[in-house]
């Protein structure tokens, strides 16, 4: 039995404000493994080309090197067509019966939890961890909307202690479509993984993420 983080995500490219809330997941609630899950076929990326899942997986695993307790799981990339959390959960309930799932998410995913594929199964097959941060146009305090969605689906939803960092995966790839240096913001193996490998670097795909 064992207390297992999931921090899910497309992680075009992964990085530190990703590790940041996986640690902090770890440690402030004594959790067993973190387990980083690149999705496959991510159904709700429909606004660029997401970059190949093995390629993702690479990137995951990279900064996964040398921190004790984290792993990247190929879970949902081995799967074909769309990943939905809700069937992710239900396999991996089955997969592993003796264990607890700690689902990792932003601030802003618990506001928008409800328009998820099937959202009532996943409060019901995970923990909940959210980051705290607040959103003045969600009209609604982190602690109201927590406690509403505890009494509508007597979901198990925490808050989860770490700022986010203000940088975003789209934001790398413009910069790096752009030649700017991501090294700042991502694991020294995966700004040397990107860099090799020339991604995000194709002048269609740089004037597509200006208007992302």
């Amino acid at each position: 039995m064992g207390k297992i983080g999931i921090m899910g995500g497309t992680f075009d490219p992964i990085h530190n404000g990703h590790l940041r809330l996986g640690e902090q997941a770890y440690y402030e609630y004594g959790l067993d493994q973190i387990w980083y899950m690149p999705s496959g076929q991510p159904p709700h990326k429909k606004d660029h080309r997401v970059t190949d899942s093995h390629i993702r997986l690479e990137m995951t695993r990279l900064a996964m090197e040398g921190r004790e307790g984290f792993s990247c799981s190929d879970f949902e990339v081995m799967r074909s067509g769309n990943t939905y959390t809700s069937q992710t959960l239900e396999i991996l309930h089955e997969k592993y019966p003796g264990h607890t799932f700690y689902f990792i998410i932003g601030a802003d995913s618990l506001y928008e939890i409800e328009h998820w594929h099937e959202p009532a199964k996943v409060l019901a097959q995970a923990v909940i961890l959210a980051a705290v941060r607040e959103y003045e146009s969600a009209g609604r305090s982190m602690e109201t909307q927590i406690t509403y969605l505890k009494e509508k689906y007597q979901a198990d939803v925490r808050m989860l202690h770490c700022g986010e960092i203000d940088i975003s995966s789209a934001e790398l790839r413009r910069m790096t479509a752009l030649g700017k240096s991501i090294e700042p913001f991502v694991p020294e193996p995966v700004a040397r993984y990107i860099k090799e490998h020339h991604l995000y670097q194709e002048v269609a795909e740089c004037r597509k993420l200006l208007y992302i």
